[in-house]
């Protein structure tokens, strides 16, 4: 009975009314009776059946050892050797690409360093070799700036001459 109020609650409820007004050549029991008894022959009689549960049984292959006692399992160990080695060389060209790159920042962090302070060192000394600069230098030893021009002394064999620039 429940299944056919459940249907009739999903009709539109005017033609459901009308229904339960008209007369039906089948009666409600029959209707109810028929709805429930295909379930009742799904269902055998006696014990209930029990799912086989094949992941537990994988599960105890595996961990027993008999998974790797197949056939199936020993003509594929090269090839598992094979795919083990291959996943390894991959591990390890990951770890030695990471260890590259960390390097390589390294290097390009001391370049910047060694670039800031050639630079420091650059812009010092040009600064300390301009011609002010070595004059109060000079001048704190007690050295003093000529007044006379450079000349060139020519020595030919001989004799010596001077020539003025």
């Amino acid at each position: 009975m429940t299944a056919f109020r459940g249907n009739k609650m999903r009709e539109n409820p005017a033609e459901a009314e009308w229904k339960d007004i008209s007369y039906d050549a089948v009666p409600r029991e029959e209707i109810a009776s028929a709805a429930e008894a295909p379930e009742k022959e799904t269902v055998p009689s006696g014990k209930p059946a029990k799912k086989s549960h094949k992941g537990r049984k994988r599960v105890q292959d595996v961990l027993g050892g008999d998974y790797l006692s197949k056939k199936s399992v020993v003509d594929n160990v090269p090839f598992l050797i094979y795919i083990t080695v291959l996943a390894l060389f991959y591990i390890a060209n990951t770890y030695n690409t990471e260890r590259m790159y960390k390097q390589i920042e390294r290097t390009k962090t001391e370049l910047k360093e060694l670039r800031f302070e050639y630079i420091t060192a650059r812009s010092s000394l040009m600064f300390e070799s301009k011609l002010s600069e070595l004059n109060k230098r000079t001048q704190a030893i007690g050295l003093k700036e000529t007044l006379i021009p450079p000349y060139k002394i020519f020595y030919s064999g001989d004799s010596i001459q001077t020539g003025n620039r």
